[in-house]
């Protein structure tokens, strides 16, 4: 009788086991297709947390890149913006208001006629100040600025006049003897500056109409504005605001050359 063979499948191996391996494979498909077509409510849950976890993610990085302007800012420079947007926000209110009025006045039919003349005269005298034609009186602030280890320049002499103007200045002179409005020039000179073809010199006395707190925090205090800009000319700073404030000069009006009134208007 032949002596027994032993099996030589290495390690022991059961004959089975390659089998087993394949129908695990198998299984586990059959498992991962099912839970992709039939998922658990389990699993749906679990989804929806992962994508809600996705989007604030995204979100978080997005909001992150955003550029933020007033992070620098110091507590005073953010109350100073704030007082400033209060301000203009004040100032669109009332105008609104004001329009309102003048809209239903118009609409009257008792008083139309006399509404519109009203309004035609109001207009008349709001550009009247806008061109420098007119003195005038209200409050305001005095900005006095005075050359120490440097001198003033013009573009910063022009920015302070933009800057006030945005601000809600309704007039501006300098030194008590140059009305300052859109058309007016600002050059350099010996001594000092030329503004509106006049010279004026150290220290600037510039007399401002308007809201005093708006103009003081929106049109000088702000980061970079003009308190900034003439101190890094070598120039010191003062601002008061006043209750009152007189502005007498006013500007020549010139005769136009060459337009004449349509006939027909």
């Amino acid at each position: 009788m032949p002596d027994h063979v032993p099996d030589q499948r290495p390690n022991d191996v059961p004959a089975h086991a390659g089998a087993t391996d394949t129908d695990d494979q198998s299984t586990g498909r059959e498992r991962l297709l099912s839970a992709l077509v039939r998922p658990s409510r389990g699993q749906v849950i679990v989804a929806v947390l992962l994508a809600a976890l996705g989007f604030a993610a995204v979100t978080q990085v997005r909001f992150t890149e955003v550029d933020n302007t007033y992070g620098s800012l110091r507590e005073q420079d953010l109350i100073n913006v704030l007082n400033g947007l209060a301000g203009t926000s004040q100032r669109t209110e009332a105008q609104i208001a004001r329009l309102q009025r003048a809209r239903d006045d118009l609409l009257s039919k008792t008083g139309s006629r006399e509404a519109a003349l009203a309004q035609a005269q109001e207009q008349a005298d709001q550009l009247a100040i806008l061109a420098g034609l007119v003195p005038v009186t209200g409050p305001g602030i005095r900005l006095t600025v005075t050359e120490e280890t440097g001198t003033v320049d013009v573009q910063s002499m022009v920015d302070t006049f933009q800057e006030l103007r945005t601000a809600g200045a309704e007039a501006i002179q300098v030194n008590g003897q140059v009305r300052v409005v859109v058309s007016t020039a600002v050059e350099d000179a010996p001594g000092g500056l030329l503004i509106g073809g006049q010279l004026v010199t150290s220290p600037y006395v510039i007399d401002v109409i308007g809201e005093p707190q708006t103009l003081t925090s929106s049109g000088v205090e702000f980061p970079d504005g003009p308190r900034q800009l003439f101190e890094d000319d070598g120039a010191s700073v003062t601002v008061d605001k006043l209750a009152s404030l007189d502005i007498e000069s006013v500007v020549k009006p010139t005769e136009p050359e060459y337009a004449v009134p349509d006939p027909s208007q």
